[in-house]
C-alpha cells in the first residue's frame, strides 16, 4: 500500500531592499537628511555600536514584509556600524531603533505622516523628530508611558539620546553638539578644515621665523 507523503515546504519571504520610494522629493530635503545623518556620523565616530542609517528599510517583524518604514535617518544604539540591505530586527539581536528623523517634503500628506508616528510608537522608537523646511517649522516626540508624545517646546531642546541641541533661525533648522559646534555641510567642514590647515601653516612659518631670529641673536634653543 503506497501512502503519500506530504511534504510541508516553508515559503521563503524576502524582504526588499528598497520600497521604490526616492530618499528624497527635492534638494532641500536632501540637504537636510544629508547634514543631519553625516553630522550624526561624525558625532559618534568613536563608538562602534552606534549604527545610523539614511533612507534604509526597517523591517521589525520577523514573517511579514509589508511591515516596514524607511525613516530618512535612523539611529541605532547597541548594534555594530556596518552596511546593510535593510535593518531587519530580528537578526539584530531585536535590537529596536532609538530615534528617527523625517524632512518634510510637498509630497507628504497628512494620513502618511499619521501613518508613519503611528508606526513609529508601536514599534519603539524612543525620539521622533520632524522638519518641514518650507514652513521652517520643527515638532519632536518622547516616549513616555509607551506612547509617543509631542514635546511643547522644541527651540533649544536638547535630545536623551543623542545630546544635540535643537534651534530654529531664518536660515533654517540648526543642531549643535554640547560643545557648541555646529552640524555644517561637507562644504562648511572642508572650508573649515582648510582654515584650520592655513591657520597650522601660518603659525609653524611664525615659529621659524622667531627661531631664526633668535639665533641671529646668538640664542640657541
Amino acid at each position: 500500500m503506497n501512502q503519500s507523503i506530504l511534504v510541508e515546504k516553508k515559503t521563503e519571504i524576502i524582504y526588499p531592499d528598497s520600497d521604490g520610494k526616492p530618499m528624497s522629493d527635492n534638494t532641500k530635503q536632501f540637504r537636510y537628511i544629508v547634514i543631519i545623518k553625516e553630522n550624526l556620523e561624525l558625532l559618534f565616530a568613536d563608538n562602534p555600536n552606534v549604527f545610523i542609517a539614511g533612507d534604509l528599510l526597517w523591517y521589525p517583524v520577523e514573517g511579514d514584509n509589508t511591515i516596514r518604514q524607511a525613516p530618512d535617518v535612523m539611529v541605532v544604539f547597541d548594534r555594530p556600524k556596518g552596511d546593510r540591505g535593510s535593518y531587519q530586527q530580528w537578526k539584530e539581536n531585536h535590537v529596536t531603533p532609538s530615534v528617527a528623523f523625517e524632512i518634510l517634503s510637498p509630497g507628504n500628506t497628512l494620513k502618511e505622516m499619521a501613518k508613519k508616528l503611528a508606526f513609529y510608537e508601536k514599534y519603539g522608537i524612543e525620539e521622533y523628530y520632524i522638519y518641514d523646511p518650507d514652513r521652517n517649522d520643527l515638532n519632536g516626540y518622547l516616549r513616555q508611558d509607551n506612547r509617543l508624545v509631542i514635546i511643547e517646546e522644541m527651540l533649544g531642546f536638547i535630545s536623551p539620546l543623542l545630546k544635540i541641541k535643537f534651534e530654529l533661525d531664518i536660515e533654517g533648522l540648526q543642531i549643535y553638539d554640547l560643545q557648541g559646534n555646529r552640524f555644517l555641510t561637507y562644504v562648511e567642514l572642508s572650508q573649515q578644515l582648510k582654515q584650520q590647515k592655513q591657520k597650522a601653516e601660518e603659525a609653524q612659518s611664525r615659529v621659524k621665523l622667531l627661531e631664526e631670529k633668535l639665533k641671529e641673536l646668538g640664542i640657541e634653543l
